[in-house]
């Protein structure tokens, strides 16, 4: 495991804040919505279809805290763009969005450092205000949509307007406490994860912040690589993933053949009382990924010898499935769901940090088998 000091230059100007949002193209935006409020715990947000003059596609938006989720669709058949991509990927993430400071900078460099730009500047307005935006385009059909927002005071972008509906069912179901997107993962083919990160590396100026090689994280069939980018600020982290040789296919394979390319794999959403958050997420029906008891006791060996003190209670990290990764400064929990859709691509982690920034490449081990157990279900393995 690598993590890396040197942030390289302070870009000169333009500075990325945070994620913004990530729109999904799906088959059917509303329904996917209420899957994502009734098992995640978002709530209805912001709404644009035919009620509010948007005759080409229905967008809903849900919240929680400072996550946006935005699910589109098409209202008629043959909308080439979004009918091609459920074609090929299935319903997933399209647009990983960053709040930016001076969009014009930014665009200008990434322009010269050889960005593919999908939509130049624009601008949206309405009663609220102004916001600035500009597009482009990433690994396989994913794109990232610089949102640039200078005192705009709207509900959350120009031309939505408030939920129509209220579901009456939230109100009865137990809050999951997810605060913001920690990180987002994208899966490359194999070999082209190096290209991946040095495009973010020249065109946003982004810099390596961790990476794990195939030496340091495999099972007895499958292994992979990954190297963490992010902003100078630090703020933003994109991990890349790409499979390395093993004797059978790996998840990352797995995906890559199932999504029909790159794209993202998982979003990590961060927060500060995880047992509270996948208790309730439990209680509403949401399903994780397994894990053997094994872990824990081989866990509990381990951190005898370690100066590393988990605060949370080991009986209920274990019977919730939570997993552990530590070093000599603190540690993280983390788990990882089932997949969101029945193609076997994105799934969703809940990750809380305590004083450690890194990945969890302690548990890759336990994560790997715990998925190919899954994909052994699946025919995959």
């Amino acid at each position: 495991m690598t993590t890396y000091t040197d942030k390289g230059p302070k870009p000169a100007g333009g500075k990325f804040l945070s994620f913004d949002h990530i729109t999904f193209y799906v088959g059917n935006a509303k329904q996917a919505a209420s899957y994502y409020t009734t098992r995640f715990g978002f709530e209805d947000y912001a709404y644009q279809g035919l009620e509010t003059g948007s005759r080409v596609l229905a967008k809903h938006a849900v919240r929680q805290n400072r996550i946006v989720f935005v699910f589109v669709s098409a209202y008629e058949p043959g909308h080439r763009e979004l009918g091609d991509h459920l074609a090929r990927h299935g319903d997933g993430a399209k647009d990983v969005a960053f709040e930016v400071e001076e969009l014009d900078v930014i665009v200008r460099g990434a322009k010269e450092r050889g960005a593919k730009i999908v939509r130049d500047i624009w601008q949206e307005s309405d009663e609220h205000g102004t916001v600035r935006f500009a597009t482009v385009q990433t690994y396989g059909d994913t794109v990232h949509t610089f949102v640039e927002r200078k005192g705009y005071r709207g509900r959350f972008l120009p031309g939505y307007r408030a939920p129509l509906h209220e579901d009456v069912l939230l109100r009865s179901l137990p809050p999951t406490r997810l605060d913001f997107i920690d990180h987002v993962v994208g899966n490359q083919p194999d070999l082209q994860m190096e290209s991946v990160a040095a495009w973010y590396e020249k065109v946003l100026q982004f810099h390596r912040f961790w990476s794990v090689d195939d030496s340091q994280i495999h099972t007895e069939y499958s292994a992979l690589r990954s190297i963490v980018m992010t902003n100078y600020e630090e703020t933003v982290k994109m991990p890349i993933n790409e499979p390395a040789k093993g004797k059978k296919k790996s998840q990352i394979e797995e995906y890559v053949e199932y999504y029909g390319g790159a794209g993202v794999q998982h979003i990590a959403l961060n927060t500060s009382d995880i047992i509270g958050a996948i208790r309730n997420l439990r209680a509403r029906g949401l399903q994780f990924l397994s894990i053997p008891d094994t872990y824990y006791d081989q866990l509990r060996e381990r951190l005898k010898s370690s100066g590393v003190k988990i605060k949370e209670d080991m009986a209920i990290l274990q019977e919730l499935k939570i997993l552990i990764d530590y070093d000599e400064n603190g540690y993280l929990l983390q788990i990882f769901s089932k997949n969101m859709q029945d193609r076997p691509t994105l799934f969703i982690e809940v990750i809380q940090r305590h004083n450690h920034n890194g990945f969890g490449a302690g548990n890759f081990k336990a994560l790997f088998e715990a998925i190919e157990a899954e994909q052994e279900k699946r025919g995959n393995l």
